[in-house]
């Protein structure tokens, strides 16, 4: 029989106290790839929200009928078939942003979040919760690349969704976008702000 559950700490905590990406350090690699600029970054979190939110859900539904022994196996098979769901709606409706994220929208099949969440709730409780625990998680894991992307392609690029917004005399008398900013190695050192920021103001989270 499954917990009793807050519905208002499944769907809020993710966002900060138990964020998944930079308190339980998942979905990183993601991170690293598609922030280098901010529109694949929100497309990226977007699909990684409807994926996490609908196969929780299904899991949820099925969770009493799945063998234990091909748990992990009926986990695959729904996430992978609505990532494939997820790549197809890209590349009619967004082709060029489905491009730029290239192989990374199938690997969220992979992505550390989705498995953790359910395994750890999906299997255990009811749909409606398992929905608020996906979108909370998935908005959680948004928020991460969003605030990465924009700072990288800000500094990297002088763009935002790819129109300039340095203005022109910034560069006329000197300034210089920051090449670094579209590495990889960059995406880590952001987040690495993130989380000394985050920790900073959650003393909860500060190790003793």
């Amino acid at each position: 029989m499954a917990e009793k559950v807050n519905l208002k700490e499944v769907f809020f905590n993710p966002f900060s106290k138990n964020n998944p990406v930079v308190v339980q350090v998942l979905g990183i690699c993601s991170v690293l790839a598609v922030t280098a600029k901010l529109e694949p970054a929100i497309v990226m979190g977007l699909s990684v929200i409807a994926v996490l939110a609908f196969s929780n859900v299904i899991i949820s539904l099925l969770r009493n009928t799945i063998p234990t022994n091909i748990r992990i196996i009926v986990q695959l098979v729904v996430v992978a078939g609505l990532v494939v769901i997820v790549s197809q709606v890209l590349k009619a409706y967004a082709y060029d942003v489905s491009k730029q994220l290239s192989v990374f929208i199938g690997l969220i099949i992979t992505n550390c979040i989705l498995m953790g969440r359910l395994e750890a709730f999906a299997m255990g409780n009811k749909p409606w919760p398992s929905f608020l625990d996906g979108v909370g998680n998935g908005i959680g894991y948004s928020i991460i690349l969003v605030i990465t992307g924009f700072f990288r392609e800000l500094l990297g690029s002088g763009t935002l969704l790819g129109y300039q917004v340095v203005p022109d005399w910034c560069y006329e008398h000197g300034y210089v976008n920051n090449g670094l900013m579209i590495l990889p190695p960059m995406a880590l050192i952001v987040v690495a702000c993130i989380i000394w920021v985050q920790r900073a103001n959650n003393p909860d989270l500060q190790e003793k």
